[in-house]
């Protein structure tokens, strides 16, 4: 049995693209979108009618609805392929917009519900700031399930436990990147490699620290960078992969163990803690390696939702 079946005995499966051509091979129970695969996907031509179409559709509406209207047409067509849930994010622009914020992800969820689709079946997709984690909250408790993305700290994840979202995708890969890029010449691969990757050690942490103390938060592992850290997070609530690397696992065929169990997890020995909004905007800040990343990640979307936008208005 090949270790992407191995896998799916431990985690949900959940694949990390706009892709929706890709996906049946892989069988994933989710799929996730951001900015920058929607991005992709609108630039190849199997997705130039799709594109056109909805564009055609909407015109003579103000952009930001138009470009709503292309994501949830993603999202619906993703649907057609996966049983679960697509994840479709709020304009990386409003990060530090609370009620702008919610107000897209309630027109985000308006349009799928005028589709026919339940929101058990969507999650909105916003960026960890301190003002997104309350959109969140706000949205939560109206029965808008939520995923925080461009998650890089334990700070943001108990803001986010404590909010009470659905769902989190701390970034793996995005981590890794920066303490390689900073160790420079004295990183060693094979020491920072599975259990001690710094992206695979931030999730185990965030797993046990919501397992021990009763977090309903689901923990989805997000942005790998090699199947290693994959193998390293079997067990995770869900991870969420891209189209190569759960091509790669369909290719190895080596058994795959649990590495976190979430029995083990509640015997753990970590304390509760909790953040008021100074405390956390100061937990941040201390973590230079969760600022740099969690600014370079909305900065990234914010361009790539601006060259979205230009696509569109080019078809206007």
């Amino acid at each position: 049995m090949h270790q992407l079946e191995q896998l799916k005995a431990f985690t949900t499966v959940v694949a990390d693209t706009g892709n929706f051509l890709q996906l049946a091979q892989f069988t994933p129970r989710d799929a996730t979108t951001n900015p920058s695969l929607i991005l992709k996907a609108v630039q190849s031509p199997d997705y130039a009618p799709l594109l056109s179409e909805t564009v055609a559709a909407h015109k003579g509406k103000p952009l930001d609805e138009i470009v709503d209207q292309v994501l949830v047409r993603f999202g619906l067509e993703i649907l057609k392929v996966v049983p679960g849930r697509v994840s479709t994010e709020v304009d990386a622009r409003l990060s530090f917009d609370t009620a702008a914020t919610i107000a897209r992800a309630k027109r985000l969820m308006a349009l799928y519900e005028a589709a026919g689709i339940g929101r058990d079946r969507v999650l909105i997709k916003i960026a960890s700031t301190w003002e997104g984690i309350q959109a969140a909250r706000a949205l939560e408790q109206e029965g808008i399930r939520c995923n925080l993305t461009l998650l890089f700290s334990f700070c943001q994840a108990v803001a986010c436990g404590e909010a009470g979202v659905q769902l989190i995708s701390p970034f793996v890969g995005r981590i890794y990147d920066w303490y390689k890029k900073s160790a420079g010449a004295a990183w060693d691969e094979a020491q920072q490699s599975g259990a001690n990757d710094p992206g695979v050690k931030s999730v185990s942490q965030i797993y046990t620290y919501y397992k021990k103390h009763g977090i309903k938060t689901e923990v989805m592992g997000a942005s790998f960078r090699n199947i290693g850290q994959i193998q390293a997070l079997a067990g995770c609530d869900l991870l969420t992969i891209s189209p190569d690397l759960l091509a790669q696992l369909q290719a190895t065929d080596a058994p795959l163990n649990r590495a976190l169990d979430a029995a083990a997890a509640a015997k753990a020995d970590v304390p509760q803690v909790t953040y008021h909004e100074a405390a956390f905007r100061f937990a941040l800040n201390q973590d230079a390696m969760a600022t740099e990343k969690l600014a370079e990640g909305i900065r990234l979307f914010a361009v790539d939702a601006g060259k979205l936008d230009q696509i569109i208005e080019s078809q206007l």
